[in-house]
């Protein structure tokens, strides 16, 4: 049962970060600063839990090189995604991933293709039609924030991938692997603002604070299910992040987020194809 808990509050809590990160960005937060300020902050959520949870730390160098490419790169991407497209279309986009994974999986990793994954992935290209396709878009709508969003979506699942190939029995504690991961984003995120030209806007940390605590939560919540429950159980609930993101942005949001018939379509195929694929791989 606690896998299954963890699982759904982590979906939960990163459908509400991405929400929280809307609402940051609406009252004049930048971008790339709030990627790295939402990490930091979600550092600080999650680094108690790594000191008290104790633990050997020599194996954690797999979750550094993940933490790299998510939240490192990706975090950049999703932000931007959500100041472009809206919370709830970032939250489909994103959702999407399980595809990605089982593709890179397949051509790298020499994994069995298997009629469950294909259905499971045929289903998810039709959730992202259906997204595609919609005729109805709120007034701040960017089609470059559905790009932005693939793109952090694809270093989601390349970071899905490394962690599998690299981690094997690894015997880091949850908490631990999760701070490692968050740190080695934040570090990345903040090289390249530096290496831009740019410098962290810090008086935009209150902004962007309640999205970093979700954040850190999230992950806390998503390693410790990972640690305790098949991935076969854990995965699928995790999908569910794509409509708990279109569910709390229809709450905070309301109209002005123009959810209609095909967002909440493409949401469903999207988390029904990720539900396939999470059950058979």
């Amino acid at each position: 049962m606690a896998p299954v808990v963890l699982a759904l509050t982590s979906a939960f809590l990163f459908g509400a970060m991405t929400v929280m990160l809307r609402v940051a960005l609406q009252r004049g937060g930048d971008a790339e600063s709030g990627a790295f300020l939402t990490v930091a902050t979600a550092v600080a959520v999650v680094l108690p839990f790594a000191l008290l949870g104790g633990g050997d730390a020599s194996g954690v160098w797999p979750f550094l090189l993940a933490g790299i490419l998510a939240p490192g790169g990706s975090q950049v991407l999703f932000t931007l995604a959500v100041r472009d497209a809206g919370p709830s279309r970032t939250s489909v986009v994103v959702g999407t991933a399980p595809a990605f994974a089982v593709a890179i999986a397949l051509v790298f990793l020499d994994e069995p293709v298997e009629t469950a994954l294909v259905a499971g992935a045929v289903l998810i290209v039709c959730g992202a039609v259906a997204l595609v396709g919609e005729t109805k878009r709120p007034g701040h709508f960017r089609t470059i924030g559905l790009a932005f969003a693939l793109a952090a979506t694809l270093l989601f699942a390349t970071r899905d991938n490394v962690v599998r190939r690299l981690a094997g029995d690894a015997t880091v504690r949850p908490s631990l692997a999760a701070c490692a991961t968050l740190a080695a984003g934040g570090a990345f995120i903040l090289a390249f603002l530096l290496a831009t030209g740019r410098r962290p806007r810090l008086a935009g940390a209150l902004l962007f604070a309640p999205a970093g605590v979700l954040f850190g939560l999230s992950y806390v919540t998503l390693f410790a299910a990972f640690y305790r429950g098949r991935v076969s159980i854990v995965s699928p609930l995790v999908a569910t992040e794509a409509l708990w993101g279109v569910a709390l942005s229809a709450l905070v949001f309301g109209r002005a987020e123009r959810i209609g018939l095909r967002l909440v379509l493409g949401a469903t195929l999207v988390v029904a194809g990720g539900v396939l694929i999470g059950v058979f791989r």
